[in-house]
């Protein structure tokens, strides 16, 4: 393939693959589990996992900022952001000590959704793949809030806010 747009579509359409079949692996692990474990500690351990991911892609990706650096952060998470951003659309607010996403989609949500996931189980999975987040940023230093999909939450996805630690 030598058409360059061509290409880059084909790559779009297979990275939204990839995020798609990264949800389904998070929606058979927690079936499995919770049919072996019950639903609470299936929840925890992927929640630990997925956390524990989140930290060590943190050491690398955010290895040269601190605790007061958060918008900073943020600006480096969007600007490594998937498919140039398109693959997780967000609102941003800005100000020189905190930064804060409002995420308009996202494909692991979507995949959930397209498999007939209820309500109650989509709202854990958010939580499960919100872990991934918290390791990420939490293992910076900044302050870190996040608020996941519930029911009622609307059409979009979870709501990231970094602040400087001493701000």
């Amino acid at each position: 393939m030598t058409d360059p747009a061509a290409r880059a579509d084909k790559l779009a359409a297979e990275l939204d693959a990839a995020f798609r079949n990264r949800a389904d692996l998070y929606r058979l692990m927690l079936d499995e589990l919770s049919a072996e474990l019950g639903d609470d500690k299936a929840e925890a351990i992927l929640v630990r996992a997925i956390e524990k991911r989140g930290r060590e892609v943190a050491e690398v990706a955010f290895a040269r900022f601190g605790p007061n650096d958060a918008r900073a952060i943020g600006e480096a998470f969007l600007a490594v952001s998937p498919d140039d951003g398109r693959m997780y659309p967000t609102d941003i607010e800005r100000s020189d000590s905190h930064i804060a996403f409002k995420v308009k989609r996202c494909p692991l949500k979507d995949a959930w959704v397209g498999a007939g996931v209820g309500d109650q189980k989509l709202a854990t999975l958010c939580r499960i793949a919100g872990a991934f987040d918290r390791g990420l940023f939490e293992a910076t230093g900044v302050r870190f809030d996040n608020i996941t999909w519930t029911p009622g939450h609307g059409s979009g996805c979870c709501h990231i806010c970094l602040t400087d630690r001493d701000a």
